[in-house]
């Protein structure tokens, strides 16, 4: 089978989740692996010490930044991992979330996790992803 996009399903076995794909089927194109994103900005400046929601949203618009660069949009996310220090912070992680990548057909897979730290105590959120593009011609 040939996939021209990918395929975003819940399967009928698998609960229905709000705000993510239980699976995300691609086929030829090129797989981006984003790294980790926290709410540092171009500068290397913490863009909301001690502010979940500043932070969150700074390590979207890295995220999307990085996909873009490559040719992509924020429709290209097939796999999100999320880390945040405080599972408190859950609903306003959602929140954001939703506001970058509009809930409904074609959300990504997705992982959420509590985590006792991130690499600098400052940071309170981080995010990872996979996108998938088509192939560049002549590749």
């Amino acid at each position: 089978m040939s996939l021209q996009s990918p395929i975003h399903d819940n399967p009928k076995t698998l609960l229905t989740p709000p705000g993510y794909s239980q699976l995300v089927e691609v086929g030829p194109g090129r797989l981006i692996f984003v790294a980790g994103q926290v709410g540092l900005n171009v500068s290397g400046e913490l863009v909301g010490n001690g502010d979940f929601r500043q932070q969150t949203e700074q390590a979207f618009r890295n995220l999307i930044a990085a996909i873009e660069s490559r040719g992509g949009t924020v429709g290209s996310i097939i796999k999100l991992s999320m880390f945040l220090t405080d599972m408190k912070n859950l609903p306003v992680l959602r929140e954001v979330r939703d506001g970058f990548i509009a809930p409904g057909p074609g959300v990504p897979a997705s992982t959420t996790v509590e985590v006792s730290a991130l690499f600098r105590p400052e940071f309170l959120f981080e995010a990872e992803a996979v996108a998938w593009l088509p192939a560049v011609e002549g590749t």
